[in-house]
């Protein structure tokens, strides 16, 4: 039977009004659509032929097409039909556009009235009609359809976040996946108007993500469809992604769609995102997310140096920025009395350590250039390092997986360290490597031998222990110790001698007389026979009151 047999009444009336859409044909009369639908009621009277002439009429640009006019038409004939939340959206599109507003709502009401009781109700139902609204752009968006949908999902989402209903309670995370990115982007939108926590940001890009991308990210891109489709969602991915300032998203998260991103030859536009967001959050990465960024799509080389290197200089750019405006803001602070900002640098010495760690990993790679490794290392500030041990080893492994390099070439590699900068185990290694310029090793050598003199052997206190053959602090602190002493008796030893020079002179042979009488009285007093005797106490009393009347002379030495 033809579907629309059963609205007529009575099968004895022919159908006198004609809809087409696309291929499908739907004969019905003007007496029965034309009071309740101000489209085809214009379209009716604006006809030529008079009231019996047949009206053929396309509404292929109807919303919902073929089956959101069947029952809108089942809907003029009193005849049943379901709403459902796949439905909805566009029944409401369909009575919007064929201008369904009786006197008593007509059907744009019932939909309203099942959208209000049910299909925004619960979650998994607002995500439907969401979805069910990305088929009729931009009519959902101008009735206000799809924003609604959107905000309904942002308030359940935020209520399970405070209230979970189910376990585990990021159940709705999965839910999710089912939209576009374009409807993600509207949810997301919806999350930050309503102030949603950065965490709730977060687990729900993440998820979506993950679970849009399942597919890009097991090939892990080498095994994707360069041009086609898998590009185009990376891409519509990357777009929606909540901003950073709102959400920062996990490096190691972003790492891997940076990877996937650049081996399928994303836009120029999407990689600047990611490595603008990668260097956001580059305190957070490990020197594996890095290196998964540098290799090629096979993991097997290092490829992507450059890349590595422009996200280090936009976090180091960035935190160049920061404390600058910190810096400001104190000043600003302590001259109204509030007192100074403390900027740590916490950040960038953890950035500086994963460096060097991404670095020693690389220097393995034959075919890494000098300029590279150069630029890879010292995107760093030397100054952002408290020791330069870690960089070290690196140029030490490059070294030694380059050994034909020349002696210009090894003093350029280790031009990205400080030799002064190394510990002191560290600099003791330095003078034993024969792989190292001669250069090096002398900075490393005359500064031991400074750090020896001042009677700071101990360097900078950290343990070497890249090569395991690190030496004891206590023999350390005991040669600075003896140091210390040896030139605290030298500067007695000089002073002596520069007071016995003076003597000398002043007192010419009157001071060697007088010496020679001392020694002769000291001996004459060792011989005195009273000495032993009762009497000795009395006698050497009156000895030493004639003795010492008379200022004694200065005889130290």
């Amino acid at each position: 039977m033809d579907r629309t047999s059963q609205w007529v009444s009575s099968p004895d009336i022919p159908a006198d009004l004609l809809i087409r859409i696309a291929d499908d044909v739907f004969p019905l009369h003007k007496a029965v659509m034309a009071p309740k639908c101000g489209y085809i009621r214009k379209a009716v009277a604006a006809a030529r032929g008079g009231a019996t002439a047949t009206v053929e009429l396309d509404l292929s640009a109807l919303p919902g097409g073929a089956d959101a006019f069947d029952k809108a038409a089942r809907y003029c004939y009193g005849a049943n039909f379901e709403i459902s939340v796949r439905n909805a959206a566009a029944l409401l599109c369909a009575a919007v556009f064929l201008d369904m507003h009786p006197a008593d709502g007509g059907l744009a009401r019932r939909v309203e009235e099942f959208l209000a009781k049910v299909g925004l109700r619960t979650l998994p139902a607002a995500v439907a009609v969401l979805r069910s609204c990305e088929g009729l752009l931009p009519v959902a968006e101008e009735i206000g359809v799809a924003q609604r949908s959107a905000d309904a999902i942002a308030l359940r989402i935020c209520n399970e976040v405070l209230f979970p209903t189910r376990s585990p309670p990021e159940w709705w995370t999965p839910e999710l996946a089912a939209l576009s990115p374009a409807s993600f982007h509207k949810v997301i939108t919806a999350l930050r108007c309503r102030r949603a926590e950065p965490e709730v940001l977060v687990a729900a890009a993440t998820a979506y993500a993950e679970l849009l991308l399942a597919e890009v990210l097991a090939a892990d891109g080498h095994a994707a469809d360069h041009s086609g489709m898998h590009r185009a969602l990376v891409e519509s991915v990357v777009a929606v992604l909540p901003s950073t300032d709102d959400a920062p998203l996990p490096a190691a998260f972003l790492c891997r769609i940076f990877h996937v991103a650049v081996t399928i030859g994303a836009s120029a536009k999407t990689c600047l995102d990611l490595e603008l967001r990668v260097a956001a959050v580059l305190d957070q990465a490990t020197a594996g997310d890095l290196l998964i960024v540098a290799l090629d799509g096979a993991g097997e080389r290092v490829q992507n140096v450059d890349t590595v290197r422009r996200i280090i200089t936009a976090f180091v750019e960035r935190e160049a920025a920061s404390a600058g405006g910190v810096k400001g803001r104190s000043r600003r602070a302590s001259l109204s009395g509030a007192g100074a900002l403390q900027g740590g640098g916490g950040a960038m010495q953890t950035v500086a350590k994963t460096v060097d760690e991404v670095a020693a990993e690389m220097a393995t790679e034959e075919s890494l250039p000098i300029s590279k490794f150069v630029g890879l290392a010292g995107a760093v500030p030397k100054e952002a390092r408290a020791t330069h041990d870690c960089l070290y080893r690196a140029v030490d492994i490059y070294l030694k997986a380059h050994p034909a390099l020349e002696e210009m070439e090894r003093e350029k590699v280790c031009s990205v360290m400080d030799p002064l900068k190394l510990s002191y185990q560290g600099r003791l290694h330095a003078s034993q490597n024969k792989r190292l310029p001669l250069q090096a090793v002398l900075s490393a050598l005359y500064y031991d031998k400074l750090k020896l003199r001042s009677g700071d052997a101990n360097g900078d206190g950290g343990g070497w222990d890249a090569y395991g053959n690190g030496v004891m602090r206590s023999s350390a602190r005991k040669q600075a110790s003896l140091a210390r002493e040896n030139e605290a008796l030298r500067s007695e030893v000089a002073r002596m001698r520069a007071y016995v020079s003076g003597m000398q002179q002043s007192k010419g042979t009157t001071g060697k007389k007088a010496g020679m009488a001392s020694l002769w009285l000291r001996t004459l007093s060792r011989l005195n026979p009273f000495k032993a005797s009762m009497w000795a106490k009395d006698t050497w009393s009156i000895v030493d009151r004639k003795t010492h009347s008379a200022k004694p002379k200065r005889r130290r030495m």
